[in-house]
């Protein structure tokens, strides 16, 4: 399929902007990595007028998917796991033409995974984890045991995701609990544990939100921590949930902050500071690191 593809990809090697090309090519009947196709070509682009171009093409039933892509939205996928299946491409893919290095550089990067990226990477996945859990655990106590038994699978994953980072020191991809598997036996034996039992859908939700609090407990420093330095950079309490939201920093994860801030809050790390109002006995909340 490459030689097909040849023309494609040297056109865009020729344009000055075109940082770098790999392909990808499926290696199995079944191939979630390149989305079914027969090959996946990826193009890096400086300053890509769309962001993201897809383009499908097919030769005597081979199958092709052209992505052309912007470097800054690259760069913020692989940050903040926005579309895991680009990074996938980017540590497996062969590369094929490589501008100046960035390729090479890029791959070396995600391999060494810097700190600063992993306790953003660690705060992702815990805040998508602690809404996933608080749901799960709101669901079981109306009895609707079934879409708790749905989040709780969830959370696993993401509790997966979050001991691929912690352990491994790699980049969560697509196949998930294979890395787990590998890398922290005691959490996919949860995963096991919950799929497998022969419990009662009841009896199997109680037991593994259990389990889970426990692993989110023995994690919350450690992956809370992107969080509670940002908040620790100020002294006074923090000016409501509003200001904290409008931080550059927190946007990753903005539409989880919530459920992450009132976890911490239960946990006692946050403090909740009460301001009076002009309404009577209503109190503007702030937030504050606990010391």
């Amino acid at each position: 399929m490459e030689d097909i593809l040849r023309p494609i990809y040297q056109e865009r090697a020729s344009n000055d902007n075109t940082l770098g090309i790999l392909i990808m090519e499926r290696n199995e009947e079944v191939s979630p990595e390149t989305d079914n196709f027969d090959s996946i070509l990826l193009v890096i682009v400086e300053d890509l007028a769309e962001n993201w171009l897809v383009k499908h093409y097919e030769h005597e039933q081979k199958s092709a998917a052209l992505h052309i892509i912007d470097r800054k939205l690259l760069e913020e996928w692989i940050d903040t796991s926005s579309y895991r299946r680009a990074i996938e491409w980017i540590i497996d893919g062969r590369v094929i033409y490589d501008r100046n290095l960035y390729v090479k550089n890029l791959k070396e990067s995600l391999n060494a995974f810097p700190e600063d990226k992993r306790k953003l990477r660690l705060t992702i996945e815990f805040s998508k984890l602690t809404r996933s859990y608080s749901e799960a655990k709101n669901l079981h106590g109306t009895g609707d045991n079934l879409d708790a038994y749905s989040r709780l699978l969830r959370s696993l994953h993401y509790l997966g995701r979050i001991a691929i980072i912690e352990r491994g020191g790699y980049y969560p991809e697509v196949m998930v609990w294979s890395q787990v598997k590998r890398i922290d036996p005691e959490v996919y034996k949860l995963y096991e544990e919950l799929i497998r039992s022969t419990e009662e859908t009841e009896k199997r939700v109680a037991l593994m939100l259990i389990a889970i609090e426990f692993s989110i407990n023995s994690r919350l420093d450690s992956c809370a921590e992107h969080l509670m330095e940002l908040l620790s950079t100020r002294e006074e309490p923090w000016g409501g949930f509003g200001e904290i939201k409008t931080l550059p920093e927190v946007e990753p994860y903005t539409y989880n902050l919530v459920s992450l801030i009132e976890y911490l809050v239960g946990k006692d790390k946050i403090s909740v500071v009460l301001e009076k109002t002009k309404g009577n006995q209503i109190y503007h909340r702030k937030y504050q690191v606990k010391k």
